[in-house]
């Protein structure tokens, strides 16, 4: 039977309603609509009534915050929404989840629908309108509003999959009519070059699978095929082109000798990695880890962990998902940093930072001005950043840079890409040949349709039609799974069994599989499945996500698949490695593909264009109208304005090493220019850091992609610099993305120029780029890309070296030190290493306090965002001309002088917050609110600060509980669920202060799984003194809400019994941060120090005042020390806190909260720099009532917060000064003794 509940937000509570309601009627300027309501519909089956009753108020809604209903919406048009078939659910799946964990029985199937009721004068049209823009039909469809019989879906199982009949005689007619009808990406000459194989050397036709996996093999996506195809006949128009094309023939010749030089085609893959190599040979990249396994760029960095000095692997990597991006922002994005994690996570290093550049339209477009068939690019920039927040969030990566460059070409292709950076001791990577008889094993996610077709959909060209068929080439990401992996690969026992390992990105098991060894046989009915009903080639081909191909020896098989068990884990063996040079599928019995290592490595027929490189257009600006207008129009520019809404919704602290925080100074405006991590070491401690920036500006490159290029790479190395890192030991990776090439010369050129502009950097610099991606159809209609080469330049240092951009103090003078140029306009290159040497012993000596290195904004840009961060202003020296400041200058610093001047005087800084200039001044507040509002409608950060009551409590303790048997080193137990991403920060902040932590993984892949989970935290909290819940996103968050997850589990009886002994009779403690708090809330544990069945009239955690997921440093002030967790502070005491969540406003009544303060267990609140509470979301992130970060049980001895205070360590945070650590674990730990 099928059981239906709809849930809808109550009044005050549904921000997504009225934020959906104010686009539809502003943005598709439909003023008719009236009212909108928006109810979540839960469908389950599988499940007896009572159980599903008990989940109607613990899983699918909150008493606090919703109404519930078991019959359909009334109204005046109401239509349904769900995921297509096929399609990952999360909710429905937490839903299941958190209901399997409740019941301990089989996990039930659900199945959800989001429903909208509207109301007003709307016509036909309009309604379509609406519809059009809610359902994005690539990913969902609209659902019946009427109860289904059953959820169970049928599937017709295929037993065989066709035999292309005819394919090995058919003519050139036939074959171009069958390159259509399979929608291949591969071409013409590909197709007969495949045919003359099964001809000539199989003599049989192939299956359709065999077809399917050599057109993935050979996509430009998983072979680059633009990038290798040879170019017989070079014309260069530009002079400095032509030196550069010089230089690398030179290189050429250096690197392979002169013969092999004369025979080898000239590509672009050739010039993108000639530098790399010639640097090499000379001696110049000596950290360089080279191996036969290809997953991110490595070299060997020495971390000294504990005061020992370690040999580690430092990867890092770039990624695009710019095709799945542009027709399903949300799973394009999110899967862009999944994969982009994957790669170096192969590598079985753990991923620690990562950076987010992205490019569109105007995303303040009207809806008229979309083009045909694509999505506004305000929902697409919009939508974008969610999916990658999300995931990011969710798996537990701090993004330390967000930005979005605006072009109007990428209207044609949105571009969406992810970096990251990962480090992993050398001594766990053992990185082996595999041999005949070793295992491959398949870890983590099912296989279903999802990105069926993604590598090859991402290598082609886009027109209205194609965008709307195209929809299975996208994956769902789900994030808790990839943490899994993360979780086993972070074990050195596991690390070490694996000798070669691959990601599943594109092409799947095919690729995936198929690259780890020359010969393999894969048995496709292994490979676990989503749902029935999926042939062999979709099992071949899918690109399903968070999986992982790793090879083992094979005594070491049974280990391995242990060890992936305790991380809750799916690992099943699906192939050997064999002698022959073969790659064999095997499915239901049948052979289905059978072709040699040899053919597929062959790429397909070689690809022969000509290009031609026009004379490069000048790029500089021109500069007209006075002062105060260029100014704020740098202020407003859509480039240099404010992103801060856009990246306060990525968690930028969790990892406990982020040591620049996105924004800096005290009012947190100046944005940082490099992204700087503490290099991530589980359990000891280090003071070394990685460094990455990145550089480019569209409209230099859409001018000369050569000079664009080049200045790319000065650019992100000028922004390491500035950030403190020396330029020693600098390494590149590039991002090209490029239009549709086609058979056209001069389009050619382009990536032709930008290459050589790149090598000429690498060499006269002397860095190299050792990765890179390049993407290569940004083209729709007619409509291109601007010519794009992104360089991310990367380095490591220690935490003392680093330098924050904003101003420090009123008073300095600020001087610009500039390289010479040469008659090109490009830095001399003596002249521009002289004065990074010279920059990094100013900030070294601590004469020069702060610096940028100017970008698309020029020298004002640079001053204006400096002074934002501490509310400074600056008066420019009169003698400086317009040009001069509002122009590019490239390669240049700007520094604030404590002691002497180099270079020019700009200026010098003021307490007044003015920026002034030969008379004409505009305020600080004129300034930052042409700054921040520009994308305050697209990225809100500075909502109204809502009327509310308002009172800073005080609660003075007299004396509090003590513990009966004191324990000289207390056992914490730490619950690790799927989500929860905290669990290694926790344990860390705990172990310092002296306890013993342990986290305990809970599994439930099964119901077996989840009763020996929950037998085993039942039996560990016997002998503990303390749970620490920690943070995350405990199955997603979802369904539509925090906490369930967890709270499904501590409602377990054997659970809740231990919990009770453990308070009530053992006087032992528990805590919760952020997704810990919320659970704790949601099971009564605070405020009422024990676990009950909560109701309307119990206070909970909702979703934040701005309706998205917010990320910064908040100051906290302690209200009560009563609890033992806060007995080594003071009330009064004001702590500066990160913050990281999307549920964290406190909502109670009046009448509670009352009583809570009387009772002092209002433990901290939300405070302004004057430490006085506040509703201002600059200080109260969420809009919690009364300000209230933290509460506490009767006692005491429960505390939930929602500031991280375990994300705490030296030399963090160092651009937002201000005292993080709380002491609350040391005080915990005291507790005991």
């Amino acid at each position: 039977m099928v059981y239906r509940v709809y849930v809808e937000k109550k009044p005050g509570q549904t921000q997504e309603a009225q934020g959906l309601l104010g686009q539809i009627r502003d943005f598709l300027q439909i003023k008719g609509l009236k009212e909108l309501r928006i109810l979540n519909r839960y469908d389950a089956e599988n499940i007896d009534e009572q159980l599903f009753r008990y989940a109607v108020n613990t899983v699918f809604s909150e008493p606090q915050v919703d109404n519930v209903s078991f019959q359909a919406p009334q109204g005046q048009i109401v239509f349904a929404v769900e995921p297509l078939p096929g399609q990952y659910d999360q909710r429905a799946d937490s839903a299941a989840q958190c209901i399997q964990i409740i019941s301990q029985g089989n996990r039930p199937a659900v199945r959800t629908a989001k429903v909208y009721v509207l109301t007003g004068d709307i016509s036909g049209e309009e309604l379509a309108a609406i519809k059009k823009y809610v359902i994005n039909a690539v990913e969902s469809r609209e659902a019946s509003l009427d109860m289904p019989e059953t959820l169970a879906v049928h599937y017709d199982a295929p037993e065989t999959v066709a035999t292309v009949e005819g394919f090995t005689s058919m003519d050139e007619r036939a074959l171009a009519a069958l390159l259509e009808q399979l929608g291949l990406a591969m071409d013409l000459d590909d197709l007969k070059f495949l045919q003359a194989y099964f001809r000539d050397t199989e003599h049989r036709d192939p299956t359709i699978t065999e077809i399917r996996v050599v057109d993935t093999y050979w996509s430009d996506h998983c072979r680059h095929t633009t990038f290798s195809t040879h170019l017989d006949s070079i014309t260069i128009h530009d002079a400095g082109v032509q030196a550069a094309y010089e230089q690398y023939l030179a290189a050429r010749v250096a690197v392979y000798g002169e013969e092999k030089a004369a025979q080898r085609p000239q590509t672009l893959m050739d010039i993108a990695t000639i530098g790399a190599k010639y640097l090499k040979k000379q001696g110049k990249l000596p950290e360089l880890d080279e191996s036969e396994e290809i997953n991110a760029c490595s070299i060997h960095v020495t971390a000294t962990v504990n005061g020992e000095d370690q040999d580690w692997l430092l990867m890092f990597k770039n990624e695009t998902h710019n095709h799945p991006t542009e027709i399903e922002p949300f799973g394009g994005a999110a899967t862009c940093i999944g994969g982009c994690i994957r790669d170096p996570l192969s590598g079985r290093a753990y991923v620690h930072q990562a950076m987010r550049v992205t490019g569109a339209g105007d995303p303040r477009a009207s809806l008229k001005d979309t083009l045909p068939g694509k999505l506004p690019q305000r929902k697409l920039c919009q939508t974008a950043a969610a999916g990658y927040s999300s995931y990011g969030n969710q798996i537990g990566l701090a993004t330390g840079i967000v930005d979005e460059i605006y072009h109007p070409g990428y209207a044609a292709k949105r571009m969406e890409i992810g970096a990251v950076i990962a480090a992993a001791p050398a001594e766990n990577v053992r990185r082996e040949r595999p041999n005949p008889g070793d295992v491959v094993i398949l870890l983590g996610g099912n296989t279903g349709r999802d990105g069926i077709g993604g590598a090859t959909g991402s290598s082609k060209a886009h027109t209205q039609q194609s965008v709307e068929t195209c929809g299975s080439e996208v994956q769902k990401g789900n994030a808790p799974e990839e943490r899994k992996l993360q979780r086993l690969f972070r074990n050195g026992e596991a690390s070490r069994l694996i000798k070669r390992c691959n990601d599943f990105g594109a092409g799947g098991v095919s690729v995936a599989i198929g690259e780890l060894a020359d010969g393999l046989e894969i048995d496709l009915n292994a490979v676990p499945k989503k749902y029935d009903g999926l042939d062999g080639t979709e099992l071949a081909i899918s690109e399903s996500q968070e999986r992982m191909a790793v090879v083992v020896e094979a005594k070491d098989a049974a280990r391995f698949l242990e060890l992936a068990a305790t991380e809750n884990l799916n690992a099943i063996p699906v192939a050997v490695v064999t002698e022959s040079p073969r790659l064999v599928m095997n499915w239901n019995g049948k052979k289905i593909c059978d072709i040699s290592r040899e053919f597929l490595n062959s790429n397909g027929a070689a690809k022969h264009m000509d290009a031609a490189a026009e004379k490069a257009q000048s790029y500089g600006k021109t500069v007209t109208g006075s002062f105060a207008e260029n100014f704020l129009a740098v202020a407003s520019d859509l480039n240099t304005c404010s992103k801060r809404g856009l990246s306060e919704r990525f968690d930028s602290t969790i990892g406990a090493g982020t040591v620049l925080m996105p924004f800096g100074g005290k009012y947190q405006l100046t944005p940082i220019q490099a992204m700087v991590q503490k290099i991530s070491v589980e359990k000891k401690h280090t003071d070394d850091c990685s460094f990455m920036a990145f550089g480019y500006n569209p409209f230099i490159t859409s001018a000369s992609p050569y000079h664009g290029a080049y200045l790319a790479v000065v650019e992100s190395v000028c922004k390491l610099i500035a950030s403190g890192a020396s330029f020693e030991d600098t390494y590149l990776t590039f991002q090209e993305y490029f239009e549709r090439l086609g058979k056209d010369p001069k389009r050619w050129g382009k990536p032709l120029a930008a290459l050589l502009g790149a090598f000429r950097a690498q060499m006269e610099l002397g860095i190299g780029a050792i990765g890179g991606k390049d993407s290569m159809s940004g083209s729709f209609e007619k409509l291109d890309v601007p010519p794009t080469l992104v360089s991310f330049a990367v380095t490591t240092g220690k935490t003392g070296e680093v330098v924050s951009p904003e101003f420090k103090a009123a008073g300095h003078k600020v001087c610009l030190l500039t390289p010479t140029y040469d008659e090109n306009g490009l830095p001399e290159t003596a002249s521009l290493l002289e004065t990074f040497d010279t920059v990094t012993k100013l900030l070294r000596s601590g004469k020069a306090v702060a610096a940028y290195t100017p970008g698309m904004g020029g020298i004002a840009e640079a001053v204006m965002k400096m002074g934002f961060g501490n509310g400074l202003g600056f008066a420019f020296d009169d003698a400086l001309t317009l040009d001069e400041l509002f122009g590019y200058t490239y390669g240049s610093f700007v520094l604030e002088m404590a002691d002497g001047i180099v270079g020019k005087v700009l200026g010098v800084t003021t307490a007044d917050g003015s920026f002034s200039y030969h008379g004409e001044a505009l305020s600080q507040t004129q300034v930052l609110g042409a700054y921040e509002d520009k994308l305050e409608s697209v990225y809100a950060c500075n909502i109204p600060t809502p009327a509310q009551s308002m009172e800073t409590f005080s609660y003075e303790a007299t004396q509090r509980k003590a513990p009966a048997v004191k324990v000289a080193k207390p056992k914490v137990l730490i619950p690790a669920f799927p989500g929860t991403n905290c669990e290694y920060d926790s344990a860390k902040a705990v172990r310092d202060a002296g306890a013993e932590p342990e986290i305990i993984v809970i599994n439930n892949l099964s119901a077996d799984g989840i009763a020996r989970s929950v037998e085993r935290f039942a039996e560990e909290l016997k002998t503990a003194q303390m749970v620490f819940i920690p943070g995350g996103f405990s199955g997603g968050d979802e369904p539509d809400g925090s906490g369930k997850f967890i709270t499904a589990f501590f409602r377990n009886a054997a659970v809740k019994e231990g919990v009770t002994a453990l308070l009530e009779q053992r006087d032992g403690l528990m805590c919760g941060i952020c997704n810990g708090f919320q659970a704790l809330i949601k099971l009564g544990l605070v405020p009422y120090g024990k676990i009950i069945d909560t109701d309307e009239t119990c206070p909970t955690l909702t979703f934040n005042n701005i309706s998205r997921h917010q990320s910064r440093i908040v100051r906290t002030r302690v209200a009560s020390n009563k609890s033992p967790w806060l007995a080594l502070t003071n009330v009064g005491d004001v702590y500066n806190v990160p913050i990281s969540h999307g549920e964290g406003k406190f909502l109670a009544s009046e009448e509670l909260i009352r009583q809570l303060a009387a009772n002092g267990q209002i433990a901290t609140q939300y405070v302004d720099l004057d430490g006085n509470a506040t509703a201002d979301v600059h200080f109260n992130p969420n809009g919690s009532l009364y300000a209230i970060e933290g509460i506490t049980s009767p006692d005491g001895r429960v505390f939930g917060k929602m500031g991280h205070s375990e994300r705490i360590g030296s030399g963090l945070y160092k651009n937002v000064p201000g005292e993080y650590n709380i002491r609350m674990f040391e005080a915990a730990v005291k507790y005991f003794r």
